[in-house]
């Protein structure tokens, strides 16, 4: 998955300490060859100092998914102690859990995918329902990882009054018309996510040497990336998919 390779360091977004929103940002996977290599150069800036006590298979997602997923936690504005709710359980989302348990959060899982609840049941959280259910408990927070428009209405319904949601991926089908009041009445807020900072990177990475994450992973062998692709779109993975060369 991309991850940031360089910004301009010159623009307003730059100098702001907002470099994730930089036009001139670009990303390894994306812009620069490199993703899919056992070996690869970058800017000394953006690299970071690795995590002692993961094998090369749980560093690699802690690389893309887990720092976008501390964002999104970040962009979230969980106050502490308080309750999120993680739509979609995936890659990111079961390591952003462990982030938010472990600073004292209640965590509701909502997602499609038996495999996927029973990780989130595994990990400790305090719920786990279907995809737009419900969840227990009004929450303060809310992030959705999975892809599906349809779930914005359902995860601001079930935000409490100011709270917020967290939209972490880079893309998203098209979300259904809202009801002011029920969805966006009583100072609930709507927030997307762009990428990461060199400074989220470096303060998960912190948190993730100092607490151990439980990451789940599947690894496949770099020519069957079709079928970690059709997996993951088909829900039948717990945790991550991990290519490996």
């Amino acid at each position: 998955m991309p991850w940031l390779r360089s910004t301009c360091g010159r623009c307003s977004y730059c100098l702001g300490q907002r470099e994730n929103l930089c036009p001139g940002s670009r990303y390894t996977g994306w812009d620069a060859d490199g993703g899919y290599a056992e070996f690869l150069t970058a800017p000394a800036d953006f690299v970071h100092r690795l995590p002692s006590g993961y094998t090369d298979a749980e560093l690699a997602p802690l690389l893309c998914a887990g720092i976008i997923g501390y964002r999104s936690l970040m962009r979230a504005q969980l106050p502490p102690g308080g309750r999120l709710g993680i739509y979609g359980f995936g890659g990111s989302a079961h390591i952003t859990a462990q982030v938010a348990m472990a600073q004292g959060a209640e965590v509701h899982v909502m997602t499609r995918g038996q495999n996927a609840r029973e990780l989130a049941s595994d990990l400790g959280v305090a719920s786990v329902q279907g995809p737009a259910d419900r969840p227990p408990v009004p929450l303060d927070a809310a992030i959705l990882f999975a892809p599906v428009g349809e779930l914005v209405l359902p995860a601001l319904e079930a935000l409490d009054r100011g709270g917020t949601l967290a939209i972490a991926g880079i893309h998203l089908s098209d979300i259904p018309a809202l009801n002011y009041q029920r969805h966006l009445f009583q100072e609930r807020q709507l927030r997307s996510v762009t990428s990461n900072t060199r400074s989220d990177a470096r303060s998960f990475l912190d948190v993730a040497a100092g607490h151990h994450i439980e990451v789940a992973v599947t690894p496949y062998p770099l020519d069957r990336a079709d079928r970690a692709l059709g997996d993951l779109k088909a829900g039948s993975i717990a945790g991550a998919a991990v290519l490996v060369l």
